[in-house]
């Protein structure tokens, strides 16, 4: 039995839960042992070192876990951050009724949407964004927008455009002067103008 036990230990978290979710008790037992001490830890720290209260915030988030594993649908999201989430939100249960804040007590957030004006700039300014990307060469375009907008790392880039690093910081550099340019004649037309 340890040896079936052992070859757990090398499965994923999620492969793990679905072979629970299919009736296999060993793979809970694996998943228990990676999972629920890191969860206890968390829920310690969030509980200001309360271990009785994390002790059972673990319980119950590894509960609610074991609930979920028959419906689990793997590539969703990962197990771990489930968990993390599940025990973020039990713990700060725990300390709203510790406080005897209420649900009810708490006060609506403002609404800090921007009123209709700023939102009307705003799609402008999107606009303007859009009109100066569609200006540049296509491989500048790419770049820029695989760093700044998607936020890619140079070497993602440098395999998305087969081009080395080197060609991705310049292709970049260049692309972003180009938008400086051609955003820059508009500033005041965008609402950037300094007082």
């Amino acid at each position: 039995m340890k040896m079936a036990f052992d070859a757990r230990s090398e499965q994923s978290d999620e492969a793990l839960l679905v072979a629970f979710g299919n009736g296999d008790r060993t793979a809970a037992r694996a998943l228990t042992v990676r999972l629920a001490p890191r969860v206890m830890g968390f829920a310690a720290r969030m509980l200001g070192g309360d271990r009785h209260e994390a002790e059972d915030v673990t319980q119950e988030a590894m509960l609610r876990l074991w609930r979920v594993a028959p419906e689990w649908r793997p590539g969703e999201a990962k197990v771990s951050t489930w968990l993390y989430r599940v025990t973020s939100n039990l713990c700060t249960d725990r300390l709203r009724r510790r406080r005897g804040v209420g649900l009810d007590t708490i006060p609506e957030p403002e609404d800090e949407r921007p009123g209709a004006l700023a939102e009307m700039m705003q799609a402008a300014r999107a606009r303007a964004l859009d009109e100066a990307l569609a200006a540049l060469p296509e491989r500048q375009r790419v770049a820029v927008v695989l760093r700044h907008i998607e936020g890619r790392t140079n070497p993602e880039i440098a395999e998305v455009l087969q081009i080395s690093v080197e060609a991705v910081e310049s292709l970049i550099a260049r692309g972003k002067r180009a938008l400086a340019a051609s955003l820059g004649q508009r500033r005041e037309e965008l609402g950037y103008v300094e007082d």
